[in-house]
Formats: structure tokens, C-alpha cells, sequence
């Protein structure tokens, strides 16, 4: 009987390994998280920074006042998208980049 009661004990020590897997299944979570947290942030910043730039330049030309305003409201838009995303709003975050892409692209259709 002693060496059932060994058997019960290993079969124990046998459950405790197969949870760790499910710990790192959280972890990978997070990361995945984080990751589309990072993406957003970087990519509000990249197109926040490109409309600006781009309103800028076109403000110094001779296009019409529609075209660098569209273009600041589009930079606006995606700068908004950053910080959502940075709050971990990124589903929010993605459809506001591209409603600013789209304001940014309407304007360079008007010049």
C-alpha cells in the first residue's frame, strides 16, 4: 500500500506541471496587448506628424485654405487615435487612423 501511495504522489506532482502552461497563455495575452497598444501609439504618432507636416507645407503654397486645414484635421484625428490607443482604447484607436487618412486624403483631393 506504500507504493500507492507514492503513485498518488507523483500523479500530484504530474497536475501541478500541466497548469504552467496556462500561466504563460496570460502572459502572452498581455504581451499581445501591449503590442497593439505600442502599434497604435506609433502609428497615431507617424501619421500625426506626416499631416502636419503636410499642412504645413501646403500652407506655404499657393492651394486653397481647405486643403492645409484638411490636412491639420487629419493630424488632429490621428493624434486623438494615439492616445486612445495609448489608454488601450485600440479598436476605437484604428477606426479613428483611418477616418483621419481618409480627412487627410479628401484634402489632398481639393488641391
Amino acid at each position: 500500500m506504500a507504493g500507492s501511495d507514492e503513485a498518488d504522489d507523483s500523479d500530484d506532482a504530474d497536475d501541478s506541471d500541466a497548469a504552467d502552461p496556462d500561466d504563460h497563455g496570460e502572459d502572452d495575452e498581455y504581451d499581445d496587448a501591449r503590442r497593439a497598444r505600442w502599434a497604435s501609439v506609433l502609428t497615431g504618432v507617424v501619421l500625426c506628424a506626416a499631416g502636419a507636416g503636410a499642412a504645413l507645407f501646403r500652407l506655404t503654397g499657393g492651394e486653397p485654405a481647405l486643403v492645409p486645414a484638411a490636412y491639420a484635421l487629419g493630424a488632429a484625428v490621428c493624434a486623438l487615435a494615439g492616445f486612445l490607443g495609448s489608454r488601450g482604447r485600440t479598436r476605437r484607436a484604428l477606426w479613428l487612423l483611418v477616418a483621419g487618412t481618409m480627412i487627410m486624403a479628401l484634402g489632398d483631393q481639393f488641391d
